[in-house]
């Protein structure tokens, strides 16, 4: 064993029996039980104290040193870092009003009341500081509110294997109508989607909003989806959420942005391959609608070179967005003259 080893040996047969004895260790116990001298045993103590809790513990007389609690809990307690990005994603998910945003407080607080009074005092003054300077950024977007109660009756039908039933108002529809489900899976965001098939259709599964249904109950059906179904390959089948047949997408970034497109993702499974032209990103996907709104925040630094589908559709978009724009700047321009 060599030098260097030896003193990690030392290091861990010390933690090991701080750890392992219940009325502390002397100094010269803790030397002994090494076979090393007093003055290395309190430089190795001094290092084990930046990294466990240890408790000196004196009878006037003597001091006996342990470490508190056993090392798993060492390990498995949460740092302030740790419980400060907790509570921004909890207060962002908050100001989103999604559905899980009451089980991420609950987690939140359950964390903190996990910790006893002197890991407290150890973590306080710092989860003050990080808490104050750290937000998670929610952007613009759907202001929907879920209800939890549908999410948590969901989450039990998907754990119990049943169908869902629950009432839909579809968009563009008045009244709500009545559905059944084999729940398949969750999806989080802005919007909260239950993933879902009609269990006498033969179809793919389809997404359903959370803020759209009410009176959600688990059927006295039982419901489960395929064992090979995969959400994360259901996912990759779409740009954004909605379904529809996939297209081979073809898009070439100008060379002025093949910078920026480095260091962006288009699609989960996109190829990228650099040219003399600028960057060509290619990856299968549906939701042509969703690519093509997409393409906007470019600015014209996007050239979709397939398919035609996505080109008709962005053609169809850029008229809309002419015949929405034409109003405001005729009023802007009056404003302007006046």
């Amino acid at each position: 064993m060599t030098q260097r080893m030896a003193k990690l040996d030392r290091s861990l047969k010390l933690v090991h029996m701080l750890c392992d004895s219940g009325e502390g260790l002397t100094l010269d116990e803790m030397a002994s039980g090494l076979g090393v001298t007093r003055r290395t045993v309190e430089r190795l103590r001094d290092v084990i104290a930046l990294h466990f809790d240890v408790v000196e513990e004196s009878d006037g007389r003597t001091k006996r040193f342990r470490i508190r609690d056993a090392l798993r809990r060492v390990y498995t307690r949460p740092t302030a870092a740790e419980i400060a990005a907790l509570q921004a994603e909890a207060d962002a998910r908050n100001r989103e009003m999604a559905p899980q945003a009451a089980l991420l407080s609950s987690l939140l607080d359950k964390t903190k009341a996990a910790l006893d009074d002197r890991e407290k005092r150890r973590v306080d003054p710092d989860l003050e500081a990080l808490a104050r300077i750290q937000r998670s950024r929610v952007p613009a977007g759907p202001a929907v509110v879920a209800d939890p109660e549908n999410l948590a009756a969901i989450q039990g039908a998907i754990m119990a294997g049943q169908c869902v039933e629950f009432d839909y108002r579809a968009d563009g529809v008045d009244l709500p109508r009545w559905r059944r489900v084999i729940p398949f899976g969750l999806v989080h965001g802005p919007i909260t989607y239950l993933i879902g098939k009609m269990p006498d259709r033969d179809a793919d599964p389809v997404p359903f909003r959370l803020d759209r249904m009410s009176n959600v109950r688990a059927a006295n059906t039982s419901g489960l989806p395929p064992a090979d179904w995969d959400i994360d390959r259901w996912l990759s089948q779409s740009f954004g959420i909605w379904r529809e047949e996939d297209h081979a997408v073809v898009l070439r970034v100008l060379p002025s942005s093949v910078e920026r497109a480095r260091q962006w993702r288009f699609h989960p499974a996109q190829e990228l391959e650099e040219t003399d032209e600028g960057m060509i990103v290619r990856f299968r996907a549906g939701g042509l609608r969703e690519i093509a709104e997409h393409l906007f925040t470019w600015g014209g630094e996007v050239v979709i070179e397939g398919p035609d589908a996505l080109k008709a559709v962005m053609r169809e978009r850029l008229d809309a967005a002419s015949a929405c724009l034409r109003p405001l700047l005729t009023q802007h321009d009056a404003r302007a003259g006046a």
